[in-house]
């Protein structure tokens, strides 16, 4: 396995295999038994059949390998759904250079960070979205390890995109055991953890959320949140769809004037959206006319208020399955055919039969049904580290290896799964988690900021917004827009800046001198 991550212990991986849950498939290989005439993916700008897919993938991969791209190098990629960053994800993977998929919100703190951590030996990304220039954030997080990056569009100084091709070839087939992907953390101890995707973990991932959601070659998947997001690249998402031979519809949004026509002219069944976004789609969904009836909506990244949640089905006429998931690997969710109260009120049942949920007290003893506790876990898609992360990993996971999710949950007399909070410090803001640290290290290098607790209050939208809570300096008084402005010259995600900012003579203290977040949060709900 590539050095710096952490392998599953061998008695595991010999009963995941034995059981039929990893096959030895390779990522790579995800497009090549379709029929090569039916169309794999749409997008705004065309669509694409699996042949020409297929076709361009094997030329970007013998491009990026005559650029010295080898495996076991790992790639900053930087892209917005398009069929770029499928086709990305598909050459890398037959390379064996695992992709490290970042955000395109993301900005030069994150990139910069990403790009080091990984010794990354390419970074790629688009020329400009919504004003803002990622050739310039380029210009700012080169280390040297960095060798080449490549622009979709106005390359610039750059090497264009288009221009990597090479002559299709054999290329050495990876480990299916070895690292496929990278994806990021939503972690809360400040920028994001890695977390190693193998091909065996993910393709059965891939397989197993579309066999629970019936979706096969006639399916075909909304990608309306970022494809480099699990939820909408794995589960069964993108890279799913492509595997079961169907198709892969990728907006750039959810917006209902994007996405209603999509789903009516191309008959989606399948996609994935964040609980904010359903009041919404239930709003507009008469005005635009749109027939939801064939549709599944798989919802969870935050949460799922129960009377939004029953008004789904007549209202929409679609199906809901209610999830809770992890880039780390652990899926619980409803499925298509379980009772209509059951997404209402609970996340549903694991993934895998032999995914292992614990729930259990602070001295990780298991706590009876029906009671809360923080849920641990480990399982076939379950990461045993974080790469590159001894120290942390030796807190995320118990001695035997299983994961803290920070997750405070119950478990019902039917088994399913209820989440009813979280332990770890992190803003959950309409599914983009915002880790209060990072936000905090970076208000504290500003010399009219003596000390500031970033907390969560409540949004009717988005669930939870960002509140930062100052303390200036003396002598000194930042206005809310100067910090802002501090923070994206910093080079912060937009996600991740306040969306309020408080000032307070001094924050509140427990007795072990820890700032009272709680007492924070009473104030200023």
């Amino acid at each position: 396995m590539l050095p710096g991550c952490v392998p599953w212990p061998e008695n595991l991986a010999q009963r995941y295999r034995a059981k039929g849950y990893w096959r030895g498939e390779v990522l790579g290989d995800l497009t090549r038994g379709a029929d090569p005439a039916r169309t794999a993916v749409v997008t705004a700008g065309g669509r694409y059949t699996y042949g020409q897919l297929d076709a361009w993938a094997d030329r970007l991969a013998a491009g990026l390998a005559d650029l010295g791209v080898r495996a076991g190098d790992r790639v900053v990629v930087q892209l917005p759904n398009s069929i770029e960053f499928v086709v990305t994800c598909l050459s890398l993977f037959r390379l064996g250079a695992p992709p490290v998929l970042a955000l395109p919100a993301h900005r030069r703190s994150e990139i910069g960070y990403l790009c080091e951590h990984t010794e990354a030996v390419a970074y790629i990304c688009p020329d400009a979205i919504g004003g803002f220039d990622f050739r310039e954030l380029a210009a700012e997080v080169g280390t040297p390890h960095l060798k080449q990056v490549l622009v979709i569009g106005d390359a610039g100084p750059y090497t264009p995109f288009e221009e990597v091709t090479g002559e299709p070839r054999d290329l050495p087939a990876p480990d299916p055991g070895d690292a496929a992907f990278f994806l990021l953390s939503g972690g809360t101890t400040g920028l994001p953890k890695l977390i190693p995707r193998t091909h065996d973990d993910y393709a059965f991932q891939l397989r197993a959320t579309a066999e629970a959601m019936g979706f096969g070659a006639d399916g075909v998947y909304l990608a309306a949140l970022p494809a480099a997001h699990n939820a909408a690249l794995g589960c069964p998402g993108v890279l799913g769809a492509l595997r079961a031979g169907g198709t892969a519809v990728l907006a750039s949004s959810p917006s209902p004037d994007e996405v209603f026509p999509l789903i009516a002219r191309e008959g989606v069944t399948l996609t994935t959206l964040m609980p904010a976004f359903l009041p919404l789609w239930m709003e507009l969904a008469e005005l635009y006319e749109t027939d939801l009836s064939g549709l599944t909506i798989e919802v969870g990244g935050a949460q799922l208020p129960p009377h939004v949640a029953e008004r789904v089905r007549p209202e929409l006429g679609a199906t809901l399955t209610h999830w809770f998931g992890m880039a780390e690997g652990v899926l619980c969710f409803t499925r298509p055919g379980d009772p209509p109260e059951l997404p209402v009120r609970t996340q549903g049942t694991p993934l895998c039969p032999d995914d292992e949920l614990r729930i259990v007290d602070d001295d990780d003893r298991d706590v009876p049904d029906g009671a809360v506790g923080e849920l641990i876990v480990q399982g076939p898609c379950t990461l045993r580290g974080y790469y590159r992360a001894p120290d942390h990993n030796a807190r995320a996971f118990t001695p035997d290896g299983f994961l803290r999710t920070g997750d405070l949950v119950r478990r019902t007399p039917g088994g399913e799964l209820v989440v009813e909070g979280r332990i770890k410090d992190v803003v959950n803001r309409g599914g983009e988690k915002v880790p209060a640290a990072e936000v905090e290290e970076h208000l504290l290098a500003h010399p009219a900021v003596k000390d500031v607790a970033v907390i969560a209050v409540p949004d009717p939208t988005l669930g939870e917004k960002t509140c930062a809570v100052v303390v200036a300096a003396p002598g000194e008084q930042p206005t809310p827009a100067e910090l802002r402005d501090f923070l994206t010259e910093r080079g912060l995600a937009g996600y991740k800046r306040p969306d309020n900012v408080r000032f307070v003579d001094a924050l509140p203290y427990t007795g072990v001198g820890k700032v009272d977040k709680p007492a924070l949060r009473a104030r200023f709900e």
